[in-house]
C-alpha cells in the first residue's frame, strides 16, 4: 500500500455571527470574526506547504444560510488554491449547511468533490488506492444512523468514511446521525474523519475514529487550542498530529478568595492567576471568564459595585497582558458562616429579610419574572434568542444576583 497525507478538518462555521461577545464588545466580536477566516487560510497554507494529497472537511463548513454571497467567495477562494496546489477536496453538509439550509450557491472549482445526501457516496483516488465513502445531511435535523448503510469496504484499498455524527451523545451537540463506535467498525474501514463534535478527540487507534475538532472556538464552551489533523499514512499505518491554527481563544479562571481579602488583595490574586496564562495565548487574543469563589467580608461591597470592580479586573488583565479581555466576571461568593448582620444603614429596610430567596418565591411570581425576561429575549439580535441561555443565565441565577444587587445597594450586609 502507497504512503500518503492528508487533511481532516471539520466545523469550520464559516460566517459565525459571534453575536453573544457583539452584545458585550463588539470590537472583539469582529475579532473573533475575522478569526475563523483566518484560521481557515491558515489550514490551507499548511496543506500547501506540506503537499498533501488531499483534503477532507468533515461537515459544517458554514455556520448557517449566507446573507450574502461574500463567505461563498471566501471559501470559493481558499479552494482554489488547493486547486491550483493539485489537493482535491472532499466535502460533506454538516447540520449547519444542510442542503435545505443553504439557499445561496457559488460555483466551486473542479478538485471540490461533494458527497451526495441522499445516501452514501464513494471517491475513487485510484493512484493512492484511496476510497472515501461518505454522506452528507439533507435537512439540519438529521436523527437517523446513516453509518449503517455505508458501503462494504473495498478489499485491498485504504477505506476511509466521513460522517458528521454526535455517535451516542457529546453534550451539548445536538444528536444527528447516531451511531456507536461498533457501527464504524462494522464497515471494515481503515479510518474515520468525524464531524460536529468541536473538541479534538481520538475514539479508537484500529481503525483510526477521530473528531479533530473545530478550526476556532466560537464561546466560552470551546476553550483551548483549535485545529484540524495532518494524517500520515505509511504501509497502513495511521499516524496523526494536530495542526493548531486557531487566532483567539476562549479560556476560564476559577479563583479562590480567602474570607478576610479585600477588594485590593482579590484584584492581586486574579492578576497573580492571570499572568502564567500568558505563555499558553501564544500571541492570540485571550477572552478570559474569571469565576471568583470563597467565603468573603467582601462580597456585599463587590456586588454593590460590580461594573466598577469588572473593569477593575479587566485592569488587572490587561497589567498581565495587553491582549487579555475580560469576557465575564462570575462572583460566586458566599457570605461567611456565622457573620454579624449588624450592618444594617440606621432607619433603613432589612431587605434580607424581606424579600425571600428566590427558592422560596411562589409560582405566579416566577411565571410573571418568566414573562418578563421572555419580552426581554424576544428583543434580542437574531439568534441569540434560539440559545439555550440567551442571557448566559437561567431565571434562578437572574433572579437571584438581581436579588443581591439590590439587597447589597441597600447598605445591609448580605
Amino acid at each position: 500500500m502507497s504512503s500518503f497525507t492528508f487533511i481532516h478538518a471539520a466545523d469550520l462555521h464559516l460566517g459565525s455571527p459571534f453575536q453573544g461577545l457583539a452584545l458585550k464588545d463588539a470590537d472583539i466580536a469582529a475579532i473573533f470574526v475575522d478569526a475563523s477566516r483566518k484560521a481557515f487560510s491558515t489550514l490551507v497554507d499548511r496543506a500547501v506547504e506540506r503537499q498533501v494529497d488531499f483534503f477532507i472537511i468533515a461537515g459544517d463548513v458554514y455556520d448557517g444560510d449566507w446573507k450574502d454571497n461574500k463567505i461563498g467567495l471566501f471559501f470559493n477562494r481558499e479552494m482554489a488554491r488547493l486547486e491550483r496546489a493539485g489537493i482535491p477536496v472532499y466535502l460533506l453538509r454538516g447540520n449547519h449547511d444542510a442542503e435545505s439550509v443553504i439557499t445561496k450557491t457559488i460555483t466551486l472549482p473542479d478538485n471540490v468533490h461533494e458527497f451526495p445526501t441522499a445516501k452514501p457516496g464513494t471517491f475513487k483516488i485510484d493512484a493512492l488506492k484511496v476510497a472515501l465513502h461518505g454522506q452528507g445531511f439533507a435537512d439540519r435535523s438529521a436523527t437517523d444512523n446513516l453509518a449503517l448503510a455505508y458501503p462494504a469496504a473495498l478489499p485491498g484499498w485504504f477505506n476511509i468514511g466521513v460522517l458528521h455524527t454526535s455517535l451516542t451523545g457529546r453534550e451539548p451537540h445536538a444528536n444527528y446521525a447516531p451511531c456507536s463506535l461498533d457501527d464504524l467498525r462494522s464497515r471494515g474501514y481503515d479510518y474515520w474523519a468525524l464531524g460536529h463534535v468541536h473538541e479534538y478527540e481520538l475514539l479508537s487507534e484500529n481503525p483510526a475514529i477521530l473528531f479533530p475538532g473545530n478550526l476556532q472556538g466560537r464561546s466560552i464552551r470551546e476553550c483551548g487550542a483549535k485545529g484540524a489533523l495532518l494524517v500520515t499514512i505509511e504501509d497502513g499505518a495511521v499516524n496523526h498530529e494536530r495542526i493548531i491554527v486557531d487566532e483567539a481563544r476562549f479560556g476560564e479562571l476559577a479563583v479562590d478568595v480567602t474570607v478576610d481579602d479585600d477588594p485590593a488583595t482579590i484584584l492581586r490574586r486574579i492578576q497573580q492567576s492571570v499572568e502564567p496564562l500568558v505563555d499558553g495565548m501564544e500571541e492570540r487574543l485571550l477572552a478570559l471568564r474569571v469565576r471568583l469563589s470563597g467565603e468573603s467580608h467582601a462580597r456585599k461591597d463587590l456586588i454593590a459595585r460590580r461594573q466598577d470592580f469588572h473593569d477593575e479586573v479587566q485592569a488587572a488583565c490587561h497589567r498581565a497582558h495587553a491582549d487579555i479581555w475580560l469576557e465575564k466576571l462570575e462572583l460566586r461568593l458566599t457570605d461567611p458562616v456565622g457573620r454579624n448582620p449588624a450592618g444594617l444603614a440606621q432607619g433603613g429596610l432589612d431587605l434580607d429579610a424581606l424579600i425571600p430567596p428566590t427558592t422560596d418565591l411562589p409560582p405566579s411570581v416566577l411565571e410573571e419574572a418568566q414573562a418578563r425576561l421572555s419580552e426581554i429575549v424576544a428583543k434580542l439580535p437574531g439568534g441569540l434568542a434560539a440559545r439555550e441561555q440567551p442571557l448566559d443565565a437561567d431565571l434562578d441565577a437572574l433572579l437571584a444576583e438581581a436579588r443581591d444587587l439590590l439587597v447589597a445597594r441597600s447598605g445591609r450586609a448580605v
